[in-house]
This record gives C-alpha cells, structure tokens and sequence, in this order.
C-alpha cells in the first residue's frame, strides 16, 4: 500500500508541476498601443503591391495580396496568375488580423504553435494564426495592413513584409 500511496503522490506532484510549467509558458503580452493614423491612399498602396508583386515574382510564387486601409476596407486585391482562388479571402483574413489586432498575424500563429495557453488564440474573432499579414505603419501610425497567401505560411510572410517595408 506504501508504494501505491507514493507512486499516487508521484503522479499527483507530476501534475502539479506539468500545469505549472504550461502556465509559466508564456505571459500574454499587452496590446500593442500603436495608433490608428489615416487610412493609405492609393498611390501609396500601389507602391506596396508593387513591393509585394515584386517579391512573389522573383521566387515563383502564386500569391493573392490583400491591401486594407487603416478602416478596414480594401483598397487592393491582386491575385497573381494560377493562384488558387482560396487564397484570396485568406490574405484577407490575415490583413484584417494585422489591422484589428495592431500585429503580425505571425504572433498568433506562434501562440498556437506553443499550445496550452495559446491555444486561446483560437478563440479570438478575426484573428488569423497563419504568418502573412502585417500592420502597414506610417509616422508611427497604421495606415492599413497587408495580408498575402498562396504559398507556405513563411513565404507568405516574406512577401507581406516586401510590402510592409515599402509603407514605412
């Protein structure tokens, strides 16, 4: 019976341990405080699809790329030749993420990846946990948000941050 007991206690300390572990994994970060500035004109949109298309060309990738502005409507969608058609409302759906959430849909994707406690990620309406839509900042202020699919979730991201670094 003493070594059922201490094999139980055993179990019990493995569990306490395990929770405490998945707690400390990862504190929530704040938002980020980033303020929301006027919405990117067309001028300056075309400037960051072109970035962006420049980006999915060189590699060969079949990419849709989604421009919002900072109000959360579109300003530009291009769907580049054999991209499949599900890619468009997903670059979409990363943009939006971005925008709303004041980052990189990267971080979400992220949180999931850690499970446990980020796996609340999942639950947040609008947020995409797949790399590819970044905030769209201009003297300090987003302006809007890129969102870019049609290839893995990296090269996504590769392509959305060639647009992004073209608004700064």
């Amino acid at each position: 019976m003493k070594t059922q007991t201490k094999t139980g206690l055993a179990s019990i300390l493995a569990i306490v341990l395990a929770t405490a572990a998945v707690s400390a994994q990862q504190a929530p970060s704040p938002p980020p405080t980033t303020p929301y500035g006027p919405p990117i004109g067309l001028e300056a949109a075309k400037k960051v699809m072109a970035a962006a298309e420049a980006e999915s060309v060189k590699n060969n990738w079949g990419m849709a790329i989604a421009i919002l502005d900072s109000t959360g409507h579109i300003v530009m969608l291009h769907k580049l030749d054999n991209t499949q058609y599900g890619s468009i409302a997903v670059a979409e759906d990363k943009a939006r993420s971005a925008l709303y959430y004041r980052r990189p849909s990267k971080v979400f994707e992220d949180l999931v990846a850690q499970g446990g406690l980020g796996m609340r990620t999942l639950a947040l309406r609008g947020a995409t946990p797949l790399e590819g839509g970044i905030p769209l900042i201009a003297d300090g202020k987003i302006i809007g948000a890129i969102g870019v699919s049609g290839a893995t979730s990296v090269q996504d991201g590769q392509v959305a941050k060639a647009g992004a670094d073209v608004a700064k």
